[in-house]
């Protein structure tokens, strides 16, 4: 049993990202249409940045005070997301678990978002955790300077390492950054002989080809200190939060990734040696 903490805040926005409300650094809100039922309390507090639709409210989120709102509304259609607290009040909720982590073999792990990005906040509740032999997992994107980075590695457990492509340029063109710093991050955690498990998404027609797929676990063999890949199947089920985000679904008409194409991958990183998960 794990307890994940999803950081807010990450440096890619990934066109397949199964969390787009954690992209941004500070709270934001979901708004649920399906539960208005038209009383209007928010449109009249509003100030006029909220109008009546056709299912549910139009909210022009630039302008609104969505904390104001949400307080107006008697039908719970406004939900925060996000929150601040110390690295002790973390690791006080944390360590409630403590016994499940111990009787299970399981441990906290820190995502997001990108939790390297706060990462001086992470590296405090480690120490808060360490007296207790918490066994601590940090799940990266690798976009963080190494001198960030490097000291919040040094101090977990295991790390889960994504790579999302090989190209560069078709890297950019779906993540908004080059993965030039992502491989030589990546080379740097194998380095200093971190336990390491590197996860590799599908996305049909972006980094699905085996030319691409061969060539992400041929840099990940090259590292020499991982024995196992996860195979992660692109999905649509995050179609819901962009619509409470009130944002478009980028890669809406995307298919999702098909058991027959993941299967044929995972043979072929069992065939290079490596142990394999699909779906992580």
């Amino acid at each position: 049993m794990r307890s994940t903490v999803f950081a807010m805040g990450c440096p890619l926005y990934c066109l397949w990202c199964s969390n787009p409300e954690l992209i941004g650094f500070t709270k934001t809100w979901f708004y649920h249409g399906d539960r208005c039922v038209g009383c209007g309390a928010c449109v009249a507090v509003s100030g006029g940045t909220i109008t009546p639709g056709e299912k549910g409210v139009v909210i022009d989120r630039a302008r609104t005070d969505m904390e104001h709102c949400a307080t107006a509304c008697y039908y719970d259609c406004f939900e925060s997301v996000g929150t601040s607290l110390s690295p002790r009040e973390l690791a006080e909720k944390l360590l409630r678990d403590e016994v499940f982590y111990r009787q299970s073999g399981g441990g906290v792990t820190y995502s997001g978002g990108e939790a390297a990005m706060q990462a001086e906040f992470f590296m405090e509740t480690t120490e808060l955790l360490a007296p207790h032999g918490i066994h601590v997992t940090l799940d990266t994107c690798g976009y963080v300077p190494w001198e960030k980075l490097g000291p919040l590695v040094s101090m977990v457990d295991l790390v889960l390492y994504d790579i999302k492509g090989m190209d560069s340029a078709v890297h950019r063109k779906y993540t908004g950054v080059d993965n030039g710093l992502i491989l030589e991050n990546a080379r740097k955690v194998a380095a200093a002989g971190k336990e390491m498990v590197v996860r590799l998404i599908l996305v049909p027609g972006v980094n699905d080809s085996e030319e691409e797929m061969r060539g992400r676990l041929s840099f990940v063999k090259d590292l020499g200190v991982v024995s196992q890949v996860d195979i992660l199947k692109y999905h649509r089920l995050a179609g819901g939060k962009y619509l409470r985000l009130g944002l478009d679904e980028p890669m809406q008409d995307t298919p999702e990734s098909t058991d027959d194409t993941a299967e044929a991958f995972a043979e072929m990183a069992e065939a290079m040696g490596f142990q394999v998960t699909i779906g992580g």
